[in-house]
């Protein structure tokens, strides 16, 4: 892999600290703005709302850019967005910069995407994504304790210089290795993108990939209160417990990138069913500490290996509109990441309990799994009819 992909996995890193961050910072900032703490958590609806609507506007935009322009543009303003946030006495500023973050990241992780992919060979896309998703999960089990901790040393302003200069090699990076390039993309050729994302196989891939991410972050955002109150383990052991959900995500990521490319349909069936047992039985033995810390370990290798997957097979699905396909999958999974935490959330307000989560993301993942064999029917039934074989990949 050219060495310039993992200094965008820096900045992907960086990114990934700053959504994930807040979640350590939110009463320190609170107590510093004078506002509620319900006020200071709209801090992270804001990114999150950013990261959606901003993918695949700020991918439509970057299509007049040179790739070397979208990604400098992007990331400069994601940097001083946060030099602004660091800097600011104004939670309405704070709040600004945010969305303003969100959509830069949005826009950024988009055309890094299709960077990544289009650097190395036409068939090593899932390992080029691999590269860059693992600044993600890198962000789980390192950036958000440590910017916790720098919050907690320094302030939570700490945390925002800290992600502005892990975000200054990245920039260095594209300026030195990324080709300057072209005008960037006319608009006929923007038409054409548009079209590639009609594909079916594209649209079902970004489906299964919302509802992938949906199962993962239904049971992650509410495992901390899961492990304390079911499986009975001490509230001091839960960054541990955390920490080896990032672990196996990683770990996940980086699976996912070596057999994404040449096996990407056993991955997902096997991954996704492998998903619904472990979830199922996460669910039926919350109670027992070993199963429980063995299975959060399992379920976000697994979660993250087929979630990175359908992400690589976006791409592929859609290899004429790189930029858009990056831009709608970011999308699709900051959606599952908003649904399935509502999901969740509802099945506890609902008096079901925190072990009720587990049973959620198992539904998703059999909805997905039956979302992907009746594409699967349809597609292998219109190939008959034409005489030809059915298409490789989901």
């Amino acid at each position: 892999m050219p060495f310039v992909l993992y200094l965008l996995g820096l900045a992907v890193f960086a990114q990934g600290t700053s959504e994930f961050m807040l979640s350590g910072l939110v009463p320190d900032i609170a107590r510093d703005m004078h506002v509620s703490i319900p006020t200071a958590g709209f801090l992270t609806s804001a990114f999150a709302v950013g990261m959606v609507i901003g993918a695949p506007l700020m991918a439509m935009v970057s299509l007049r850019w040179s790739r070397r322009r979208s990604l400098l543009t992007f990331l400069l303003v994601f940097l001083l967005v946060h030099v602004l946030g660091a800097v600011t006495t104004s939670y309405g500023v704070l709040l600004a910069t945010r969305s303003v973050g969100a959509l830069a990241n949005a826009g950024f992780l988009a055309v890094a995407l299709a960077t990544a992919t289009g650097m190395v060979a036409p068939d090593a896309k899932g390992r080029a994504t691999s590269v860059l998703l693992g600044g993600v999960t890198v962000a789980c089990v390192v950036g958000v304790p440590a910017g916790a901790l720098l919050g907690q040393l320094w302030g939570w302003r700490s945390a925002f210089w800290a992600v502005a200069l892990m975000s200054v090699p990245a920039v260095v990076a594209i300026l030195r290795s990324v080709p300057a390039g072209g005008s960037g993309t006319a608009p006929a050729s923007a038409r054409g993108e548009l079209r590639s994302l009609r594909s079916p196989r594209l649209l079902v891939t970004l489906l299964l990939g919302a509802l992938v991410n949906g199962t993962t972050f239904c049971t992650f955002t509410y495992l901390a209160p899961l492990v304390t109150t079911v499986t009975g383990i001490g509230p001091a052991w839960v960054p541990a417990v955390l920490a080896l959900f990032g672990l196996g995500s990683f770990l996940g990521v980086t699976v996912g990138g070596r057999y994404a490319d040449v096996r990407p349909v056993p991955l997902l069936v096997a991954g996704g069913v492998a998903l619904l047992a472990g979830w199922t039985v996460a669910a039926v033995t919350a109670g027992n500490p070993v199963i429980t810390i063995v299975l959060v370990f399992v379920q976000g290798t697994l979660s993250f290996a087929v979630g990175s997957t359908l992400i690589s097979q976006a791409l592929y699905a859609a290899a004429e509109a790189p930029t858009l396909a990056g831009g709608s999958a970011t999308a699709a999974f900051n959606v599952g990441a908003a649904i399935g935490p509502w999901l969740g959330g509802a099945a506890i307000g609902a008096g079901l309990g925190y072990r009720s989560p587990l049973w959620v993301s198992a539904l998703l993942v059999a909805l997905a799994l039956v979302t992907a064999g009746l594409a699967r029917g349809v597609w292998r039934r219109a190939a008959d009819r034409r005489g030809k074989a059915p298409a490789a990949a989901l």
